[in-house]
């Protein structure tokens, strides 16, 4: 119900993306895009073979309170700032999102430095 919810909420969002990944290994991404590109691939081609020219994320909620990534975007969270929710996945509403939403607006963004 909160992703029904939160994709009527965000259709009219121009440059935001929503990503759920289920059954998903970053490892295996970046292993599978190390065997396409080869020893002369450029950073930017390894990198759009990873993330398929989608870009980097910005905010990466993890919930059930856990504090890990568990194979998650490795590569795209780079300089992601991390959430955690004790809330489980079906327990997160509209409310936790907009506490995840409020807490992120606070951050100063400073990839990395």
């Amino acid at each position: 119900a909160a992703v029904g919810s939160l994709s009527k909420r965000t259709v009219d969002c121009t440059g935001t993306r929503l990503r759920i990944a289920l059954d998903y290994s970053a490892r295996w991404a970046i292993w599978r895009a190390a065997r396409q590109a080869g020893d002369s691939a450029a950073f930017a081609d390894f990198a759009r073979l990873i993330c398929g020219g989608v870009p980097p994320v910005d905010l990466l909620i993890r919930t059930g309170d856990e504090q890990r990534l568990s194979d998650f975007l490795l590569w795209e969270c780079a300089f992601a700032e991390l959430y955690f929710s004790r809330s489980y996945w079906p327990d997160f509403d509209a409310r936790s999102l907009d506490t995840a939403l409020d807490w992120y607006a606070r951050r100063q963004r400073r990839f990395g430095e």
